[in-house]
């Protein structure tokens, strides 16, 4: 009788205990029209491209040099499988793998509010980053609430021309085949130049 006292006291301590959400979310940022997308996937993000679109012009009777860069589209590799592409492919895409325990920790860059997200910079907990786009206009940060997390997702929204609105969940990762690679598999993959 008294174990199932100290069994209940306990259980009862441990329901009482608050639990801290493991999971959250930097709120879009953008003008936001088009349709609307998540990325998904089965364990950690392994690879990302972002693809940008270039429209830098001249104004002859001004004689005025006019940088319209924008993200035109991303993708995302879970494990070992890439996620559809959300906006669309433009003319010049960066690509980054990750290594194992490579997370994305950081997604910042800047957006007009009146169009498209203009830069994006992932910066992963090993230091590396990936950018794309030019950096114009208003500024934003998006980062983990809790230690310990990483990126999970990417939403927003897209238009026929590139990426109007933009959004980071975060949370904890399964690692149970999480599929990245190690340092020591890229080395063995490349060539010395001599």
């Amino acid at each position: 009788m008294f174990l199932i006292l100290v069994v209940t006291m306990f259980l009862a301590g441990c329901l009482a205990l608050p639990i801290k959400d493991p999971y959250s979310y930097s709120s879009a940022v953008g003008q936001g029209g088009g349709t609307p997308f998540a990325s998904y996937g089965e364990g950690r993000i392994t690879g990302v491209r972002v693809w940008e679109t270039n429209n830098n012009y001249y104004y002859y009777y001004y004689y005025n040099y006019n940088s319209n860069n924008y993200i035109s589209g991303f993708q995302l590799r879970y494990g070992n499988t890439w996620s559809p592409v959300f906006g669309n492919e433009g003319s010049e895409k960066q690509e980054m793998e990750l290594f194992n325990d490579e997370a994305i920790v950081e997604v910042s860059g800047k957006y007009n509010p009146a169009d498209y997200i203009c830069y994006l910079v992932l910066t992963t907990n090993m230091g590396r980053t990936l950018s794309a786009g030019m950096p114009n206009h208003v500024s934003f940060n998006f980062y983990p609430a809790n230690m310990g997390n990483e990126l999970r997702l990417l939403s927003g929204r897209f238009n026929g021309a590139g990426i109007t609105s933009i959004g980071a969940h975060w949370g904890l990762v399964d690692m149970e085949g999480a599929g990245n690679r190690t340092l020591e598999t890229v080395r063995e993959t490349v060539t010395p130049i001599y």
